[in-house]
């Protein structure tokens, strides 16, 4: 058996319960605070956010595999501090803003200066609206960081010689975020916050500096929705967000990935439609009836050559008297029903759609192909319209191990009390080995407490010879010491007034 267990085990039973009790206390604190030095350490990342835009933002978080942590009932989010960088660029990707505008607005009167001029005055309200326009506009779905710049004109005396007002706004965000109709919107928007401002004096650019309004009629989107490429990759986007959302909630993480690349019809018509019936239904009729009567024979012949002729003269003659021609005319007008439609046939049909779905290998065979039906049923990938769709399993990369560095400084702390936790433990076990020794030791009377039979003075004993008794050292002999006089003076007091002695010896002690 080891020294260090027969040592423990001749310990007394306190003893043992306290290195016990110790030992476990050093453990669990040691394991409390490798617990919490290995724990996330997330930093926010933004605060103040709209509850509406919430389930956006942990939806493109959980789509990217990132950690987050939601705060103050849900208008904070807090992410890993390594994947602060990976966050934004997920969320911009998305179009997810985190900042509805960050200038201020109509709160800088609250910081005015006394004795501030009428042009401080004029310049901090301008800075106030356009502050506030900016906030509105970055509540808009799609819309990030947006600036705006407005140019008020003065109050003249003459309408006809008045400058018109004009905005101009800048979209932190590219024109694909927007939703159809989202640029007429803010376009209105901003002509309304400001007194005199018309749509058509309104200047939006999104974040590559194109033009967005004023573009076209406005009505698909003031040239965001009208372009075919800014639709498709719209579309495209909002495709694959879904679908890999769909890939993390049921394989997790890193394990599946989707493409798609839609051609989208971005053609703007109009499709008239006419259906007439049938059979007509009568609305009119009229009859028209023409009579025609003969004469004598001597008020002339009948046209022709035979009333010329002298031997058919009279014959013709008479029978022109007795002659009776009658026509009669019948017409109806009939009304034939007919329907006219008349459709707009808005931009965004699906010419074609390819998907492309890539699925690491450690997926098992059934579940890939269970989970390329299910891409291809939420694509809706349709054969006769020319869609395809391509699935593959792959080894993914592996995510790069970050190399070994110094110890982080948020470790240092943690692993300071482990250290003290550990040297106290082996503090206590050696005193304690310590002690247990020094109980076995044979303590030897001194040999001049053996000697002395009655009550003896303190002078008495050090004039005469001491010797000291030592089981490890020979027997040493000490010289006699000169008489103390204060030691003398202090026997004669005990002798006079020994009561007083002992309760200033009491009193020291208790002091002590």
């Amino acid at each position: 058996m080891p020294p260090f267990v027969e040592t423990f085990r001749a310990l007394p039973a306190r003893s043992k319960g306290i290195i016990a009790v110790s030992a476990v206390a050093i453990l669990a604190i040691a394991f409390l605070l490798l617990r919490v030095a290995g724990a996330p350490s997330y930093s926010m990342l933004s605060s103040g956010l709209d509850p509406a835009q919430t389930g956006k933002v942990t939806a493109a978080l959980d789509e990217q595999g990132i950690a987050y942590e939601l705060r103050n009932n849900g208008t904070a989010l807090a992410v890993e501090k390594s994947q602060i960088a990976q966050a934004r660029v997920a969320l911009a990707g998305q179009g997810v803003s985190l900042d509805a505008g960050s200038g201020k607005g109509f709160e800088l009167f609250d910081e005015q200066k006394l004795g501030a001029s009428d042009f401080q005055l004029q310049v901090t309200y301008q800075r106030a609206l356009e502050g506030e326009i900016a906030r509105t506009i970055g509540n808009v779905q799609g819309v990030s960081s947006p600036q705006v710049q407005l140019v008020l004109p003065e109050d003249d005396l003459f309408a006809d010689e008045a400058t018109p007002a004009t905005a101009a706004v800048m979209l932190g965000n590219s024109a694909d975020t927007l939703e159809p109709g989202a640029t007429r919107g803010i376009a209105q928007l901003v002509a309304s916050s400001v007194k005199g401002l018309k749509t058509e004096n309104v200047t939006i650019t999104d974040a590559s500096g194109a033009l967005l309004w004023p573009a076209g009629d406005g009505s698909g989107g003031g040239g965001v929705a009208a372009g075919k490429q800014a639709l498709e990759a719209r579309y495209s986007r909002a495709m694959e967000a879904d679908l890999n959302a769909l890939l993390v909630r049921t394989l997790g993480p890193g394990k599946a990935q989707v493409s798609v690349t839609a051609d989208l019809n971005a053609d703007k018509t109009t499709r008239d439609k006419v259906t007439y019936d049938k059979k007509g239904v009568p609305i009119k009729s009229s009859t028209e009836t023409e009579k025609l009567r003969g004469g004598s024979a001597t008020t002339g012949g009948t046209a022709g050559t035979g009333s010329n002729i002298p031997t058919y003269s009279g014959g013709n003659a008479a029978g022109g008297a007795n002659s009776n021609y009658q026509r009669e005319t019948e017409t109806t007008e009939q009304a034939v029903g007919k329907q006219v439609e008349r459709t707009e046939v808005a931009p965004g049909a699906i010419n074609k759609m390819n998907v492309a779905l890539l699925v690491d290998k450690s997926v098992p065979a059934a579940d890939f192909q269970a989970v390329q039906q299910a891409v291809s049923s939420a694509a809706g990938i349709d054969t006769t319209r020319g869609d395809a769709m391509q699935a593959a399993q792959v080894p993914f990369a592996k995510v790069a191990t970050p190399k070994a560095g110094p110890v982080p400084t948020t470790l240092l702390g943690p692993l300071k009390w482990v250290g003290i936790g550990f040297a106290s433990l082996l503090f206590l076990f050696f005193m304690t080995r310590s002690l247990r020794k020094r109980e076995g030791e044979a303590l030897t009377t001194p040999a001049w407490l053996t000697e002395i039979e009655e009550p003896v003075s303190l002078a008495q004993l050090e004039q005469e010879t001491m010797v000291l008794e030592r089981p490890q050292h020979p027997t040493i002999t000490l010289p006699p010491r000169a008489p103390d006089a204060n030691l003398q003076a202090i026997d004669q007091l005990m002798e006079r007034e020994p009561e007083r002695v002992a309760a200033q010896v009491k009193q020291w002690m208790s002091e002590d």
